[in-house]
C-alpha cells in the first residue's frame, strides 16, 4: 500500500495499542533503519529486530511501536509493501494474544497462483472481502511457489473470499481458494482417503541380503508390481527397508494382510501402507510436541542424581539432607511397589548450588550407605 491509498477494510481491531509487526525484512535491516523508515509517520517508542537467542542472527521480522494508535494506523494504510534495503516489507497489527492465529479461524489457503502475484497484489485482491490480519505468498530463492495464505479477522470475511474467489482465473490460471487446514487435519484426510486406495507398500526389518529381485519374488505373489526398491546408503548397503508399488489396491492390501509379521530369513517383517509425506510430517510434529511437553513438565533447575540410597530415605529426608546447599525445587526418591529403588534426584535453582552439593555429598554416609552423587544436565544453565 505504498501508493498512499486508504486501507479498503472497515473498522480495525487494535491488537496492541500502537504496535506493528514488520515482516519479510532483509537480514541487513537494523533497528536504526526501521526507526528512520517509520519516524516520518509519527513519534515512535521503539523499534526492534527479532533475533535468534543463540546465534543472534536476524529472523526476518521485527516490531515498530508508535506513541499514538492513529500514527500506527496511518503507517499500516500507507506504507505496507514499501521498500527497505531494496526489499518490500509486510505490515500488520501486532497480536500479543496469538489464540486467533493458532485457532485458524478466518485463515484461507490459495494455490495455483501465477508467479507474478506478490504480497501486494494478493492483498489488494482479497482486501475487498474484509479486514486482513496477514497476507503471505510463500516464496523460495526462485520466487513464488504458487500458493499463499490470507488471514482475515473474521470467519465471515474468509467465507466471502472463498465464495467469490474459488475457481476464479487470475492471470489465466484457475486458482483454488479454501479454508486453511492444519497439517494434522490434512494428514488425517489423506490417511482416510489413502486407506481405501493405496497401492504403495512399505516394508522394513529385513536382512542385508535382501535385494530388489528377492523382494519382488516375495511380493509379486499377490499381484503385478509397478516397482520394487530396496533402499540403500551411499556405500550400497541395504538400510533394511524398501517399497513395493502394485498396479492395484487389492493386491497391495492382500500383501499387507498376509506378509505383515511374517518371518523371512529369521527376521519378522513389518509390512504396511506407505505413508504420504504429509502424514510423516504430522507424525514427526506429534512426536516433537510430546517431547516438548515432557520437557516442559520437568521441574526447572539443575538436577543432581543420587545413587546407593539407604532404603530408609524418603523424599522429605532427601530434601532435608540437601537443603543446606541452596534452594530445592524438587527432591524425589524413586520407588517401586512402595520400596525405594536406591536412587533419587534433587533439583537446585542454580548450577553453583548443584555443584557444591555434589562436591560435599558425594561419598558421604547417609543412613548406612555411602552416596554416589553426580551432576545432571540442566534445562537452562543461564
Amino acid at each position: 500500500m505504498g501508493s498512499g491509498e486508504p486501507n479498503p477494510a472497515g473498522k480495525k481491531k487494535k491488537y496492541l495499542k500502537a504496535a506493528l509487526y514488520v515482516g519479510d525484512l532483509d537480514p541487513d535491516v537494523t533497528e536504526d533503519m526501521l526507526y528512520k523508515k517509520f519516524r516520518p509517520a509519527g513519534p515512535l517508542r521503539f523499534t526492534r529486530i527479532c533475533r535468534d537467542p543463540v546465534t543472534r542472527s536476524p529472523l526476518g521480522y521485527g516490531y515498530v511501536n508508535f506513541r499514538f494508535p492513529a500514527d500506527a494506523e496511518w503507517a499500516l494504510n500507507t506504507m505496507n509493501f514499501d521498500l527497505i534495503n531494496g526489499k518490500p516489507f509486510r505490515l500488520m497489527w501486532s497480536q500479543p494474544d496469538d489464540r486467533l492465529r493458532k485457532s485458524g479461524v478466518g485463515n484461507i489457503f490459495i494455490k495455483n497462483l501465477d508467479k507474478s502475484i506478490d504480497n501486494r497484489a494478493l492483498f489488494y485482491l482479497f482486501s475487498a472481502f474484509g479486514n486482513i490480519l496477514s497476507c503471505k505468498v510463500v516464496c523460495d530463492d526462485n520466487g513464488s511457489k504458487g500458493y499463499a495464505y490470507v488471514h482475515f479477522d473474521s470467519l465471515a470475511a474468509a467465507n466471502r473470499a472463498i465464495w467469490h474467489m474459488n475457481g476464479v482465473r487470475l492471470n489465466n490460471r484457475q486458482v483454488y481458494v479454501g479454508r486453511f487446514k492444519f497439517p494434522e487435519e490434512r494428514a488425517a484426510e489423506v490417511r482416510t482417503r489413502d486407506r481405501a486406495t493405496f497401492t504403495n507398500v512399505f516394508v522394513k526389518n529385513f536382512g542385508d541380503e535382501m535385494n530388489d529381485e528377492k523382494l519382488k519374488d516375495i511380493f509379486s505373489e499377490y499381484g503385478p508390481t509397478e516397482s520394487v526398491k530396496v533402499i540403500r546408503d551411499a556405500s550400497g548397503k541395504s538400510k533394511g527397508f524398501g517399497f513395493v508399488r502394485y498396479e492395484t489396491h487389492e493386491a497391495a492390501q492382500k500383501a499387507v494382510m498376509d506378509l505383515h509379521g511374517k518371518s523371512i530369513d529369521g527376521k519378522v517383517l513389518y509390512v504396511g501402507r506407505a505413508q504420504k509425506k504429509i502424514e510423516r510430517l504430522a507424525e514427526l510434529r506429534r512426536r516433537f510436541e510430546r517431547l516438548r511437553l515432557k520437557e516442559k513438565s520437568r521441574p526447572p533447575g539443575v538436577p543432581i542424581y543420587i545413587k546407593n540410597l539407604d532404603e530408609t530415605i524418603n523424599d522429605e529426608k532427601l530434601k532435608e539432607e540437601f537443603s543446606s546447599f541452596g534452594s530445592i525445587s524438587r527432591a524425589k526418591v524413586m520407588v517401586e511397589v512402595g520400596q525405594g529403588k536406591g536412587f533419587g534426584v534433587v533439583c537446585f535453582s542454580s548450577f553453583e548450588e548443584a555443584t557444591k552439593a555434589v562436591d560435599e555429598m558425594n561419598g558421604r554416609i547417609m543412613g548406612s550407605k555411602p552416596l554416589h552423587v553426580t551432576l545432571g544436565q540442566a534445562r537452562h544453565r543461564w
